[in-house]
């Protein structure tokens, strides 16, 4: 019906209008509340709110209704809304009342909210107008709880059917879970299914890729294998040839024993013969002693020596070479040939004895006065023959070589002493003090050199090789070169060498010990710079000519005090040193010169055999047996000399050293007593000690003031 329609339409303006916004609720009888306080003023509608409700709604409206009686518009639209207006039984306290709460609508909730929004696009209405226009509507208190009931029956039948609906949606909502959960079990398994395939993929790649790389590693140690194997074919090949190399050198290695014994056999028998030979030279009784052995016997002198030389070198394992014994054979032919010389000499001497017998015996009788008068005479004459063959038996002076040895090292002195003679000389200020410094730097370190302990000495050498490489050294704070002038290095070679000898002549010769080092440090120059060893040795020569030896002759025009000089004597004002300071200083230098021939610098490095070693201290103990003997003099020097480097050669050479001691004990000993006055018996009982406790006991003993090895690291 309309007015049913429009009923519930007009309770929801109730509802909206101030009056409307009452709170009711069905708890109020049972708490003891009025309910109807509020509801005792009469509640009226607007006039304005039928064009309201007629605006939102196409169906007629109702404009006044009265719950007592029911007034009815003068417009024929609006009877049947008033009629159903009165049939509603509605409280006057209800309506009139702003407390009271507001009709409930009975619609649908889509028709609620279309009315909603056509009760928003209606007009507003003045309240005035509608307080003017409006009758008052009285509510009555059961139509009040009529209305309470049905409000209360529609909100219990609102509720169940929100239950039914939230049940369903409940339902819904559970199938819709269900459906989901399902869904996603359903992915889960799928995502499951597909790791685990991935895993399975993943694992059986890492299988393929592991045995690619099983295979490819079993290929590279199959290659390896076979390079493996191709190397030890190399190796076993480079082995066999090794060992077939090795058992060549090994063939050629006991050929050369072999040969080398044949030659050391053969020089051995070649040795003795000549030694046997050179006894054939030495005069007989049964000759005639007119006959002149000299020559001979120093040709075979000569000859033993140069023997003598090279029989060392088979020492130690060391074989001869073929040029060697080559040398011992030439030299035993010619001393066959001197013997057959010596020989046809003889025999001719022998027959001209027996003609002068014969012619004597045929004479005898005829010239028997005469004859008494001839025998004193070669009575006379054969013991001056026999005493000047013993006297010139031995030789004065030294041999060919050496004296030609001696001149050529003298001749290299001079001209290094020619070539620095400008700075040596120099006169200008500046010239002189760079000559005072490089004298300084080459004489400083030789001056330093003691046997404390082996790293000054290092450091001496060190300073020294500097100096005569030409690199710059530090002498008195101040750096020196021998670069710095052009005969610097000439300078500075001439006085090292003359400060090394100077060295032997006063400090050895006061210090004994001192040889070692400073023949240490020498020797190493020497083998470093062959010139300043050429050098040193002719300084040496120089200031102690026993040193070569060489005993040199007076020569027409030579003063004494030149002599003198010449023969190692200090002579100053016309006046020459004694005895005694001219046999130290020689011992010096002697003993300077045995150290300087046995050591050698041992930082070198190098290899091959020393610049001035003990075949040089062999051949000077060679040559000074074959010279006559100087009073006081070659006891002396003999004596130092085997003091220091007797052990040495003993070493080296053995048999034969020990066969020279014999004979100087033997025949060369006599000799110098022969030549030593009584005042002069102290150096000769000194080397005749020396000389029988050696044989004796057939060593002679190290130095004490040798270095060794520790010396040298500490």
């Amino acid at each position: 019906m309309p007015s049913e329609n429009l009923r519930f339409e007009t309770l929801v303006a109730l509802k909206n209008s101030p009056k409307g916004k009452l709170k009711y609720s069905p708890d109020w009888l049972e708490k003891g509340e009025d309910v109807l306080a509020g509801c005792i003023e009469v509640s009226s509608l607007s006039p304005l709110s039928g064009q309201i409700l007629k605006r939102m709604s196409p169906r007629p409206l109702l404009k006044t209704c009265s719950l007592t009686s029911c007034v009815r518009d003068t417009s024929p639209g609006l009877s049947e809304d008033a009629a159903a207006c009165g049939s509603l039984p509605i409280s006057p306290r209800q309506v009139s009342s702003p407390s009271s709460p507001p009709p409930v609508s009975i619609f649908t909730e889509e028709d609620e909210e279309k009315k909603g929004e056509e009760i928003k696009e209606a007009p507003v209405v003045s309240p005035e107008a509608s307080v003017s226009s409006t009758p008052s509507i009285s509510v009555l208190s059961p139509r009040a709880t009529q209305m309470a009931g049905c409000i209360r029956m529609c909100e219990q039948k609102h509720k169940a059917r929100a239950k039914m609906e939230l049940s369903l949606r409940q339902e819904q909502q559970e199938r819709l879970v269900a459906t989901v959960a399902n869904r996603e079990s359903e992915q889960l398994k799928r995502f499951e299914e597909f790791m685990e395939l991935k895993q399975r993929q993943d694992h059986q790649s890492m299988r393929d890729m592991m045995e690619k790389e099983t295979q490819e590693s079993i290929g590279r140690q199959e290659k390896l294998r076979e390079e493996h194997r191709h190397r030890m074919k190399i190796l076993n090949l480079r082995l066999r040839e090794m060992e077939q190399q090795r058992l060549r050198e090994a063939e050629l290695e006991r050929q050369r024993q072999v040969e080398g014994r044949e030659r050391h056999r053969a020089i051995n028998a070649i040795q003795e013969e000549v030694l046997q030979l050179n006894q054939l030279l030495q005069p007989r009784p049964s000759t005639d002693s007119a006959l002149d052995h000299a020559p001979y016997i120093t040709r075979g002198n000569q000859l033993c020596s140069q023997v003598s030389e090279v029989v060392p070198a088979s020492a130690d394992g060391q074989f001869l070479s073929v040029e060697d014994l080559n040398v011992a054979e030439r030299a035993l032919q010619e001393m066959r040939s001197l013997v057959r010389g010596l020989q046809e000499e003889v025999t001719r001497a022998a027959e001209r004895k027996k003609r002068e017998q014969e012619e004597e015996e045929e004479d005898k009788k005829r010239q028997a006065e005469v004859k008494a008068q001839q025998e004193e005479q070669k009575k006379n004459a054969a013991r001056s023959t026999i005493e000047k063959a013993k006297r010139e038996g031995l030789q004065t002076g030294a041999d060919e070589s050496t004296l030609k040895w001696y001149n050529a090292l003298q001749d290299s002195a001079n001209q290094c002493a020619q070539a620095s003679e400008d700075l040596s000389k120099a006169k200008d200020a500046q010239m002189k003090k760079l000559k005072m410094e490089l004298q300084k730097a080459a004489t400083t370190p030789v001056s330093q050199i003691a046997n404390s302990s082996g790293s000054p000495l290092k450091e001496a050498f060190e300073k020294i090789d500097k100096l005569l490489s030409g690199r710059p050294v530090t002498s008195a704070g101040k750096s020196v070169s021998t670069s710095q002038h052009p005969q610097g290095l000439e300078f500075v070679s001439y006085r090292l060498a003359e400060k090394f000898v100077k060295q032997g002549e006063e400090e050895v010769a006061s210090n004994h010990s001192a040889a070692f080092p400073i023949a240490a440090v020498a020797s190493g120059i020497m083998e470093m710079h062959p010139k300043i060893g050429d050098l040193i040795l002719a300084h040496l020569h120089k200031k102690c000519p026993y040193a070569v030896p060489h005993y040199p002759p007076m020569e027409r025009g030579t003063s004494v005090e030149d002599y003198q000089r010449i023969l190692g004597y200090r002579v100053d004002d016309s006046k020459v040193e004694g005895q005694d300071s001219f046999l130290k200083r020689m011992s010096g230098m002697i003993r300077l010169y045995a150290a300087i021939i046995q050591m050698r610098w041992p930082y070198t490095g190098k290899q091959g055999p020393h610049p001035h070693g003990l075949n040089h201290g062999w051949r000077w103990l060679a040559q000074i047996l074959n010279m006559e003997p100087i009073a006081d003099i070659t006891a002396t020097i003999l004596f130092d000399f085997l003091e220091v480097c007797g052990n040495a050669l003993m070493k080296q050479y053995r048999g034969q050293f020990w066969k020279v001691i014999l004979l100087i004990i033997e025949e060369y000993f006599p000799r110098i007593e022969a030549v030593t006055s009584t005042g002069q018996m102290g150096s000769v009982t000194r080397l005749k000690q020396f000389l029988e406790t050696s044989l004796r006991t057939k060593q002679i003993p190290t130095p004490k003031s040798e270095l060794g090895s520790a010396f040298f690291r500490s």
